[in-house]
């Protein structure tokens, strides 16, 4: 397996489309939902964040759990075989909530069910493919993800206009299909590169003092957590962006960002050449200062046309950030810590998807939604630094290239 096996990973890519699907669908479509029960932009913001708020906890635990353990299905698998069906089922519940108190059961076991299988599936992606290969891997992975998110906004705005809980269908019903091209396509004891010798007894605090002790690792963890802050925020209330600012429909609003998923598909594959070639801290910082001049540009803008022009230009240089970044922290793990740094950029992604929600939806009550992107800007500058102290010449390639992450 010296070369990168691209049917392999197109397959595993599945995993990603149907997060990608899913997630999409909840976060365009959920704040307009539960704007039906409440009035307050801060009380939905913090609902949104629930999956965070399991994320927190499970997934930095499963990915280390996820190093540790070993079945007959593999260290991943059953994380797989638990989480994915029992997500499927809460999102095709979703539409049949009669109030607040039964839309957010569904929404908190949907979240909780996401969360048991995520770090798994993502780490799957560096157990089947050598260190040099990543970049590319991780693109075609993102690839799949973008036609997820594609689906979930072109289709699925298509879809809420004729039926509000047809997104949701959807997504539940193609999450189905993933797991079941996952089960049977992928065998980790058969796939996984060297997976006995991948073993390694690990823990969770162990994790945090490599990470910490790596400093390397912790300023990319920080780029992470900031960009995260800067994009979900925007994500989460777009749509209420369009309605209440820009006077449009939510539908208009939804298919409007699915401009940046189409970039971001287009963009996903050349992005991780890109990282390969030139590097994968270039390439990020190419992208981050791209998105910056995206969101400079924004605040300056109403029309539509023109919104979705920006969006598809920022969606490529998201790419240059997205696609490179995970292969890049992968890189600074340790043998038998892959699984337990994968959940460390969960950890930090929930971080701030936690906290940009409560916290932009209160910004957006205080001083309205004409400012919502220079929000943006700024936590994305603050990424600009962290990611400047990272020093890419530095990690040691071959104590992982073929362990298990």
């Amino acid at each position: 397996m010296n070369n990168l096996n691209y049917r392999k990973i197109l397959l595993l890519g599945f995993g990603f489309f149907a997060i990608s699907l899913t997630w999409s669908v909840y976060n365009a479509f959920m704040p307009k939902i539960l704007s039906d029960y409440i009035g307050s932009s801060a009380l939905i913001g913090f609902i949104m964040t629930f999956d965070n708020y399991f994320a927190l906890f499970l997934q930095p635990a499963v990915g280390v759990y996820s190093d540790r353990l070993n079945t007959r299905f593999g260290r991943r698998m059953p994380f797989l075989m638990i989480g994915m069906p029992l997500a499927a089922l809460f999102t095709l519940l979703i539409p049949f909530h009669q109030s607040l108190m039964l839309l957010v059961f569904f929404v908190v076991f949907m979240n909780l069910s996401m969360s048991v299988f995520r770090s798994p599936v993502i780490a799957l992606m560096p157990d089947l493919t050598r260190t040099e290969h990543r970049s590319k891997a991780n693109s075609i992975i993102n690839f799949m993800g973008g036609i997820g998110a594609l689906i979930a906004f072109f289709i699925g705005s298509i879809l809420w206009d004729i039926n509000e809980g047809f997104p949701f269908y959807l997504a539940g019903s193609l999450m189905l299909i993933s797991f079941i091209i996952l089960f049977h396509f992928i065998k980790e004891k058969r796939d996984v590169i060297n997976y006995e010798e991948a073993e390694e007894k690990v823990n969770l605090k162990e994790g945090f003092k490599s990470a910490i002790a790596n400093k390397n690792a912790l300023f990319l963890l920080l780029a992470i957590l900031s960009w995260f802050i800067g994009f979900n925020g925007i994500e989460t209330f777009f749509t209420r962006y369009g309605e209440v600012y820009l006077g449009i429909k939510v539908s208009a609003a939804s298919f409007s960002f699915a401009f940046i998923s189409l970039a971001f598909l287009i963009f996903a594959i050349p992005a991780g050449f890109i990282g390969t070639k030139i590097g994968k801290k270039k390439s990020i910082i190419i992208g981050i200062i791209g998105i910056i001049v995206g969101f400079g540009v924004l605040f300056f803008l109403k029309d539509i046309t023109a919104i979705r022009i920006v969006f598809f230009v920022m969606g490529c240089f998201w790419a240059m950030v997205n696609i490179n970044s995970y292969p890049f922290l992968a890189e600074m793990a340790p043998v038998g810590f892959i699984g337990t740094y994968t959940g460390l950029y969960y950890l930090f992604a929930s971080i701030a998807n936690i906290v940009s929600p409560p916290l932009l939806g209160a910004l957006l009550d205080m001083i309205g939604f004409k400012f919502m992107f220079l929000y943006g800007g700024f936590f994305i500058i603050v990424s600009f630094f962290m990611i400047l102290k990272v020093k890419e010449g530095n990690i040691t390639i071959e104590r992982n290239s073929n362990a298990s992450i």
